[in-house]
């Protein structure tokens, strides 16, 4: 198959977030499987000197100038390609320096405020990538989008471009329902696309136009990032509004949890760390806590349990409970150190923290990949409290590098953190500790049950072993994409035998 995906952002060149790390991986998992794969994203400001840094710089694609139409107007675009490090990937990048040439991808850094002009950007992205291909002359047997900035690009094959694209089958990955898209409804002068298909059906959502919904019923069909995710946004707490267009189409959404890169992460291998170790051999696991200790001017006291945490300081990612449960938790002995930046709140309650207890919390208010994996290496346990997760990395990077998780048991994070016995007797399949009701009194709990089996040196050394040995490597995933794309194909063939009658489920 020739394969091309469409998102905002791809790692090493781009990322806010896990998007990011699948665009950077996936391709590379499908093309080693042997299909032809192709990623189309934005030209952001950095990209370009990232790429030199790689030593993939990039090269303006031959006849790659075109124009992409966004309401009256044909907005000029060039393409611009490089590789994904292996080089077995082209990334082609839409250039257009009014959209793209800006400091945040979304938001502005300086009060994290949406763009006032993101439909407008993001139109361009969808439609832009289509024009580009038929522009340079690839025609892809799939199309796969990942989330709402690429939400149009399904309804644009169907209803605009279904004679260049004819046999096209279209993918709509969801990574984030919460994430929407959400515009007024005149914009869909920009989007070109015929108001016919503004009715509660398609593109209409509560008076708005929805970007992510224009996905959901125009893509051939929806992979969400894990099953219990799947499960859960067809519910009214989980679906955010979106619940009863997912329940439409439950026959065409598949749950297929995330990879990790493990040539990036792998403690075995891993040059950001100060110390390898793997399975056989931990010790150099002891080594990277003391430099992570002593990087944070924590106490150096390598038998007191070290708790990381990693993410975007927001609701969503459990802060709320935190700053309820830290302050108690913290009077207990151990150490604790957060890596993210977010909202102002919890920026300031975390300082608070670590100006009170500057020998056993770290703080950095930052995103910052190098320190990411030493927070993996070094922690002995990973906290994930999160009110939801699609899919989580964080926790898969976790259990390869023997740094046992804690988490809720919510979307992929209950799918893959199997949680030690309350009561201490473990199974084999146990690598983490989870907890179920969203409160202050439960992420406590799981905790201290960690704290109190990580004295038991045995079990705790078993519980690591156990996250280390399993495989969440992206092969996994790439063979379960494999078959959801021939069965897009399978509809996309249905669909041009049957004419646009049966373009959307």
């Amino acid at each position: 198959m020739q394969i091309a995906m469409v998102a905002s952002e791809v790692t090493p060149f781009s990322k806010e977030g896990g998007l990011a790390d699948v665009l950077g991986s996936l391709p590379a998992a499908l093309s080693e499987l042997g299909e032809t794969v192709w990623v189309i994203s934005p030209l952001y400001r950095g990209v370009r000197e990232r790429a030199d840094r790689m030593g993939s710089p990039l090269q303006r694609v031959p006849d790659g100038r075109f124009t992409v139409p966004i309401g009256d107007a044909d907005v000029p675009a060039t393409a611009w390609r490089s590789t994904l490090p292996g080089g077995g990937v082209e990334v082609f990048f839409l250039e257009n320096d009014h959209y793209y040439d800006r400091e945040g991808y979304y938001t502005n850094r300086s009060d994290y405020s949406d763009y006032q002009d993101n439909s407008e950007r993001f139109v361009f992205l969808s439609r832009g990538a289509l024009e580009m291909c038929k522009a340079v002359g690839l025609r892809p047997d799939v199309l796969h989008c990942h989330d709402w900035p690429t939400g149009l690009a399904p309804i644009y094959v169907k209803y605009i471009y279904e004679a260049e694209f004819p046999g096209t089958a279209t993918v709509f990955t969801i990574h984030n329902i919460a994430y929407q898209g959400i515009f007024w409804h005149w914009d869909m002068n920009l989007a070109g696309l015929p108001w016919s298909l503004f009715n509660w059906k398609m593109l209409e959502y509560y008076g708005n136009r929805s970007f992510l919904k224009a996905g959901v019923v125009g893509a051939d069909v929806l992979p969400t990032v894990s099953k219990k995710y799947g499960e859960e946004i067809q519910t009214e707490e989980q679906g955010c509004g979106m619940d009863g267009v997912l329940t439409e189409r439950s026959e065409d959404l598949y749950g297929i949890v995330n990879g990790i890169d493990t040539d990036v992460w792998n403690p075995a291998t891993d040059p950001l760390i100060p110390a390898n170790f793997s399975a056989d051999d931990l010790s150099g696991k002891a080594l990277c806590k003391r430099a992570l200790q002593e990087q944070y001017g924590l106490r150096q006291e390598p038998n007191v349990p070290l708790l990381g945490m990693i993410c975007r300081l927001v609701d969503q990612k459990g802060l709320d409970l935190c700053r309820q449960a830290l302050p108690q938790l913290l009077k207990n002995d151990l150490q604790f150190i957060a890596l993210g930046r977010g909202e102002a709140r919890y920026q300031t309650f975390l300082g608070r923290m670590q100006a009170e207890h500057p020998r056993s919390f770290g703080l950095r208010l930052a995103y910052d990949e190098d320190a990411a994996h030493l927070i993996e290496a070094g922690s002995d346990m990973f906290l994930m409290p999160n009110r939801f997760e699609p899919c989580g990395l964080n926790q898969l990077y976790s259990l390869k590098y023997g740094t046992v998780p804690v988490v809720r048991a919510t979307g992929g994070l209950a799918d893959t953190v199997v949680d030690y016995a309350a009561g201490g007797s473990g199974t084999q399949e146990a690598n983490g500790f989870s907890f179920d009701e969203y409160t202050p009194a439960a992420l406590m709990n799981a905790v201290v049950r960690a704290l109190a089996l990580y004295k038991d040196r045995n079990a705790w050394r078993q519980l690591m072993l156990t996250g280390m040995r399993q495989d969440w490597s992206w092969k996994r995933s790439a063979r379960e994409y494999l078959d959801v794309y021939r069965k897009a194909r399978e509809k996309a063939a249905r669909r041009l035998a049957g004419g646009l009658e049966g373009a959307v489920a």
